[in-house]
C-alpha cells in the first residue's frame, strides 16, 4: 500500500532515521518485528512510494513486450519496524509459456504468498553448517574430506569447509544432475566425484555444488537430513511457520516456470530448480520456500546478533563471522560464510561493507543493512512463465534504493546534492561533504588560487559519514562513470553557492 501523501509533509519535521550515521554492533537482542509506517520509523515516504510504483510498473509489459514478473511482494523493515508490506500482480497468471489464464482462474498475489526462494536457500544451509561448528562437530578451516571422505577425490583433498562457504573451492558452477544421472544416489555421487575446474583458493566461482556438498556434510555430522536440520535449528525456533522445503500449502505458493524439459508443465508448489527437484526437493543450494514476513524474521535475527524473541540460533561471534569478508583477494566478490556482502548490483544504494544478503534465480532478493539496521525484501515470480523474459536486477535495485533514499543524509544546514549524471558546485564556504557512489564515480574538490581552479582532492568512497572540508572557496566536480547509483554526493555549504547539475536536498 502506498503511504498517504500527508505523511510526506509531516515526516520532514520529524527527526529522521539517518543513512549517514551508521550503527555499530548489533541491534538490541529483544528487537522484534512490529507493524509501523515510514513516519513512525522516521523515514521519508516519498522514495518508498516511488519504489513501490516502479515495482508495480514491472508487472506491465516492458521494452521487450513482456512484464518483468507477474507479481511480487515487497517488504521494508527499519529498526524492527515493518514500514512497508506491499503486494502487486498475480501469484499465478499463465497456463503455459505464453497464454494467460482466464480472469476467474488467476490467483492474485497476497502478502503471505509463499515463494520459491531459490538460492536464498544457501543461507539456510550455511547457517546449519555454522550451527554444527558451534556444537563442535565442524571446523570451518578443516578439509571437507575429513567429514565426507568420498568428497576427497580428484583433486579435492584439500578443499576446506570455508572455501565451500565462500565459493573459492574451484568447483564448477553447475552440473545437470537431473538429466545426466538416473537417481538421487548417483546424483550425489557425481557431486562427490567432480574435479575442480581451478586450483582451490585461487578463484571465486559461484557454485551450486559447494552448497550441495555442505548439505551432505550437515547430514553426515548431525545425523539429520538437511530439511530436518533447518527445521530444528532455524525455522521452528524462530517461528517461521511458512518456511521450509516441499511446502504443504501449495495453493498459497507462487507459480514459477512452465517447463518442457524436464516435462513438468507449470511448476507450482515444487522447487523450480531442476537439480533440487531431482534430489527430492531438498538440497543445499535450493529448495526452501517462504514468505516475506518469515524472511524478515531471519533478517532481524541476524541484525540482533543471532537471536529473536528469546530464541538464539547463532552466537554473536558466529554472526560476525558470517558477515566478515573472507574474499578480500577477490574485490568484486566480497563474501562471508554464506552471505554475499556489498553487492551493489542488487543491494543498490543500501550496499556497503556491512551489507549482507542473497538473491534467488526465481526472482527473489534479500538485503540486510547492518549499518542502518534495515531489511529490504523483494519476492517475485520472475520465471513465471519463462526464465527468458528478462533480468530482475533492475527491480532488485529499485527496492533497495527505495529504502536507502528514505533514510536521511542530513547536515546542520543547507545541503546540495549532485545529480546522477554529474555536475559542478561552487561554494564560498563549504563545511562538509558526504560521498556514497558506485565504483568508477568520483568527486573532485578544487580550490581557487586567484587565477584558476586547482585539484586538491578526489574522493571515490566514504564510510557513510560527513567529512569536513576546508572552509574556503571550492568547486566540487562530480563525475559519473559507474553502472549503478549509490546514495549520492552531498555538500553542506554556507554563503553563496552556484550549482550546475546540483540541487538543494530535502533530506
Amino acid at each position: 500500500m502506498l503511504i498517504p501523501a500527508l505523511a510526506v509533509a509531516v515526516v520532514t519535521a520529524a527527526i529522521p532515521g539517518h543513512f549517514d550515521q551508521p550503527q555499530d554492533g548489533f541491534a538490541k537482542p529483544w528487537t522484534t518485528l512490529r507493524q509501523s509506517n515510514p513516519y513512525w520509523a522516521n523515514l521519508d515516504p516519498e522514495p518508498i512510494n516511488t519504489a513501490l510504483r516502479q515495482v508495480r510498473g514491472f508487472t506491465r509489459p516492458q521494452a521487450n513486450g513482456k512484464p518483468l514478473f507477474a507479481g511480487a511482494v515487497t517488504m521494508y523493515v527499519h529498526d524492527g519496524k515493518i514500514v512497508t508490506h506491499d503486494r502487486t500482480g498475480y501469484a499465478v497468471l499463465y497456463q503455459d509459456q505464453q497464454t494467460q489464464l482466464p480472469e476467474e482462474d488467476r490467483v492474485p498475489m497476497q502478502k503471505d504468498t509463499i515463494f520459491d526462494l531459490a538460492s536464498i536457500s544457501k543461507l539456510f544451509t550455511s547457517i546449519a553448517v555454522i550451527q554444527q561448528a558451534e556444537q563442535g562437530r565442524v571446523d570451518i578451516d578443516e578439509k571437507v574430506a575429513h567429514y565426507l571422505p568420498e568428497f576427497g577425490v580428484n583433486g579435492k583433498e584439500n578443499i576446506t569447509v570455508k572455501q565451500l562457504l565462500t565459493h573459492t573451492s574451484g568447483l564448477e558452477p553447475f552440473i545437470a544432475l537431473w538429466k545426466l544421472y538416473p537417481d538421487v544416489p548417483s546424483r550425489i555421487k557425481a557431486v562427490m566425484d567432480v574435479k575442480p575446474k581451478s586450483t582451490p583458493g585461487t578463484t571465486y566461482v559461484y557454485s551450486d555444488l559447494n552448497l550441495i556438498t555442505l548439505g551432505e556434510l550437515v547430514h553426515k555430522v548431525s545425523g539429520k537430513k538437511l530439511d530436518q536440520a533447518v527445521r530444528d535449528g532455524i525455522t521452528r525456533p524462530l517461528g517461521m511457520k511458512d518456511t521450509g522445503y516441499n511446502p504443504k500449502a501449495r495453493n498459497r505458493t507462487a507459480a514459477t516456470e512452465f517447463q518442457s524439459a524436464p516435462p513438468r508443465g507449470m511448476v507450482r508448489g515444487e522447487v523450480h530448480d531442476e537439480n533440487a527437484w531431482s534430489l527430492g526437493g531438498v538440497a543445499g543450494h535450493a529448495g526452501v520456500f517462504g514468505t516475506a514476513r518469515d524472511l524478515a524474521v531471519l533478517g532481524q535475527t541476524i541484525l540482533n546478533g543471532g537471536t529473536y524473541q528469546g530464541r538464539r540460533i547463532l552466537t554473536e561471534h558466529s554472526v560476525e563471522l558470517m558477515l566478515t569478508n573472507f574474499n578480500q583477494q577477490f574485490p568484486d566478490n566480497a563474501h562471508g560464510l554464506g552471505f554475499e556482502l556489498n553487492q551493489r548490483w542488487y543491494m543498490g544504494a543500501l550496499s556497503g561493507p556491512g551489507t549482507a544478503g542473497h538473491t534467488g534465480y526465481t526472482g527473489t532478493s534479500f538485503v540486510i543493512d547492518k549499518a542502518s539496521r534495515s531489511i529490504a525484501i523483494l519476492l517475485s515470480n520472475r520465471v513465471h512463465p519463462s526464465r527468458d523474459w528478462g533480468s530482475v536486477n533492475p527491480a532488485r535495485r529499485v527496492v533497495a534504493d527505495g529504502l536507502a533514499n528514505a533514510l536521511a543524509v542530513r547536515s546542520h544546514g543547507k545541503q546540495w546534492r549532485a545529480t546522477t549524471s554529474g555536475g559542478a558546485l561552487t561554494a564560498e564556504r563549504p563545511v562538509e561533504v558526504f560521498v556514497d557512489v558506485d565504483k568508477g564515480d568520483k568527486l573532485t574538490i578544487q580550490h581557487w588560487d586567484g587565477a584558476q581552479w586547482q585539484d586538491v582532492r578526489t574522493i571515490t568512497t566514504t564510510e557513510r559519514r560527513w567529512v569536513a572540508t576546508e572552509q574556503k572557496k571550492s568547486r566540487f566536480v562530480y563525475t559519473k562513470a559507474g553502472q549503478y547509483n549509490g546514495r549520492g554526493v552531498y555538500v553542506h555549504a554556507r554563503g553563496d553557492v552556484t550549482a550546475d547539475g546540483w540541487s538543494l536536498a530535502r533530506r
